[in-house]
């Protein structure tokens, strides 16, 4: 039998989307694997001026309640989750740190054009940390 792979879920907005339920089915299919789900807290703008405390945990838990049962289904075992930093790739580095090791990532954002994540150049920074990274 082989290994089960660990394998690294990044999403927000679209944690709980088809595109991103299709690729952890997709990845179950390939092999044993466990999933884990960050989800970096994202505080507003506007909210982080009016309240300067203002973490954008509540709605990051929200987002993980909603996603991991459907995640859950998807992979055809429990997704654990946790929630990480407000920039996406501290969260990343934090989580492989604390739950890892990890053997591969997946990315989800939202399209080009929309997503910071992508302005950010997130998933080429991942993929410098020398795991293999789907997007």
């Amino acid at each position: 039998m082989a290994d089960l792979a660990r394998v690294l879920v990044v999403a927000h907005q679209t944690a709980a989307t088809e595109a991103l339920l299709d690729a952890v089915r997709q990845r179950a299919q390939q092999g044993s694997a466990k999933f884990h789900l960050v989800v970096p807290r994202q505080p507003h703008g506007a909210d982080k001026v009016a309240n300067p405390q203002e973490t954008g945990a509540e709605e990051a838990q929200a987002v993980l309640d909603d996603a991991l049962p459907k995640l859950s289904e998807a992979a055809g075992g429990q997704v654990t989750g946790s929630l990480g930093d407000h920039e996406p790739l501290m969260a990343i580095e934090d989580t492989i740190h604390t739950t890892g090791p990890y053997d591969e990532i997946i990315i989800s954002t939202l399209p080009q054009g929309i997503s910071r994540w992508l302005r950010l150049d997130l998933v080429s920074k991942t993929r410098g940390l020398g795991l293999p990274v789907t997007h």
